[in-house]
């Protein structure tokens, strides 16, 4: 159990961290808000099975990430007003 924690507080690390890759803002706060909504959404979840499930699917969404943080890092834009 204590693996699991470990590996699922990682994940959850790894995906706030992809998510502030994002040079757009927009993009960068909705990827972060997304992952600690799914994070709380399965907070409660205690099954050894779904746990799995769910830490295989957020890394495929990990890798979803870093690859359109990286296509985004690319394209550079002016900074919004939120952002000065």
């Amino acid at each position: 159990m204590a693996d699991t924690r470990t590996q699922v507080l990682r994940l959850y690390r790894d995906l706030l961290k992809a998510g502030n890759t994002f040079s757009s803002y927009n993009f960068r706060e909705y990827a972060i808000r997304r992952t600690r909504d799914a994070f709380r959404a399965n907070a409660s979840v205690t099954e050894a099975e779904k746990v799995q499930s769910l830490i295989q699917r957020g890394k495929k969404e990990l890798t979803v990430i870093k690859r359109q943080g990286f296509i985004n890092s690319q394209f550079q834009t002016e900074k919004l007003v939120v952002e000065h």
